[in-house]
């Protein structure tokens, strides 16, 4: 049995911004996360997950690709990216096999509620790191970041990419995407290897490593309501307006400020820039009447600056989760009782390690 495991994932900043190419955003990588197990199959291949229910999705091989044996199943990431890997394989003249899979998540609770840490990214990192191991595809760690990107756009080609990042590399990351829309039109005329190969199809493409904060303590709240990014994001890019270029140039600020105090250990700096990022993401909510800063959203931030930390919702907002940094004197159990308080939940969650070179 071969086993992979991704991590899940949460934006710290720049989130809206980096769906654009070349804008960079901050994101962590978190100790929970999600594991695929990859074992020879015969005649077929089958994925077993709780996504799918108790029977098992199976798939054969066409002419063009694979083929599901369900009727009207969405083509959803792993599908997408058990297609992707095929084509690759036989590009590269490796023999046929079936296998299967098993996917089995620590992003969601018992009850099998989401609490938005990116489980498609994580799974599609992990569906790629398990079949590059099964079929000794042999792929660097970046490699293994853009297949599951290619994948990625094929289901959603807005994504930016930036919860691969962080379940791929691991750590604290400063990303930003390539143009997507651009990869996605490679796909219908080029090989997969010929992507990964072409320097100038990768443009915009960054992710470097950061250090965790200094005499900083991370805090992750759940709100307990699920938010769509799809969505979000969607309502956001429909009602791109004037100013929606000085979004982009004071986000891409904040960024850099706050890639600036955490390579220089300025805790000070780190705090400020993520207080800023909550300020942008509240003008950009209310200049296209969304939503992005919940009321429940807002009580987390509030506690939490409130005891001389910075927060704000982390990635498309909504619901889900909010992000603080807090000197590491806070009374961290005064901030859990508030939290408690207004119904949202203290995640016992920590930054994954970083894992191998960006390079």
């Amino acid at each position: 049995m071969i086993e992979f495991r991704a991590h899940g994932k949460l934006f710290v900043a720049g989130e809206y911004a980096v769906v654009e190419p070349g804008q960079p955003s901050v994101l962590i990588a978190l100790d929970r996360a999600i594991t695929a197990r990859v074992t020879e199959g015969h005649g077929s291949g089958s994925v077993h997950s709780e996504e799918y229910g108790h029977l098992p999705v199976t798939w054969t091989r066409a002419d063009d690709g694979i083929a599901l044996d369900t009727e009207h199943h969405p083509y959803d990431y792993v599908m997408a990216t058990i297609d992707l890997v095929e084509k690759l394989r036989q590009e590269r003249g490796i023999a046929p096999r079936f296998h299967d899979l098993r996917i089995h998540s620590q992003l969601d609770d018992a009850s099998g509620r989401k609490f938005g840490l990116g489980s498609s990214a994580a799974v599609t990192v992990a569906t790629v790191g398990a079949l590059d191991r099964f079929y000794g595809l042999g792929l660097s760690q970046r490699q293994r970041f853009q297949v599951a990107l290619l994948a990625t756009i094929r289901v959603n080609p807005r994504a930016s990419g930036g919860d691969l990042a962080a379940s791929t590399f691991g750590g604290w990351l400063r990303y930003s995407a390539p143009d997507r829309e651009h990869l996605a039109g490679m796909l219908d005329g080029r090989t997969v290897s010929e992507i990964l190969t072409d320097a100038d199809a990768w443009e915009g493409f960054d992710v470097q490593r950061l250090p965790a904060p200094e005499n900083l303590e991370l805090l992750v709240g759940w709100t307990g309501s699920p938010a769509s990014t799809t969505k979000l994001v969607g309502v956001v890019r429909r009602h791109r307006n004037g100013g929606y270029r000085a979004f982009l140039d004071e986000s891409r600020t904040c960024v850099d400020d706050l890639t600036t105090g955490l390579q220089t250990g300025d805790a000070s700096m780190t705090l400020d820039a993520l207080r800023r990022a909550r300020v942008l993401l509240q003008r950009l909510g209310t200049s296209v009447g969304s939503q992005i800063e919940t009321e429940r959203l807002a009580t987390l931030c509030d506690v939490v600056e409130a005891a001389g930390g910075a927060a704000k919702p982390s990635g498309a907002g909504g619901g889900d989760c909010g992000i603080a940094l807090v000197p590491a004197d806070t009374d961290l159990a005064g901030i859990h009782r508030a939290w408690e308080a207004h119904d949202i939940r203290h995640l016992s969650v920590a930054v994954q390690a970083p894992e191998g070179s960006v390079e």
